[in-house]
């Protein structure tokens, strides 16, 4: 695996958490603990999505860092695979 297919697999993970939490959160949103999970799922994912840009480029079309040039056409796309360059 690359480590760019390895960086897009953490994001994966980490999208699977939040959203999971997400759900028990909106039956439990005084949980504290479930709130404490979200927010270290939160911080993972921001992190591991921004050493993905700073490797690989956009992960999405709102990553755009304010440069002279529209970098989200330059490939790979975040969903090609190594194949499909």
């Amino acid at each position: 695996m690359t480590e760019r297919q390895l960086l897009l697999k953490r994001v994966q993970i980490c999208d699977f958490a939040l959203n999971d939490a997400a759900l028990f959160l909106d039956t439990h949103p005084e949980d504290a603990d479930a709130l404490a999970y979200y927010k270290r799922q939160l911080e993972s994912r921001m992190a591991v999505v921004a050493d993905f840009e700073e490797k690989f480029g956009p992960l999405t079309k709102g990553a755009y860092d304010g440069g002279p040039r529209w970098r989200w056409v330059d490939d790979p796309w975040p969903w090609q695979t190594e194949e499909e360059k």
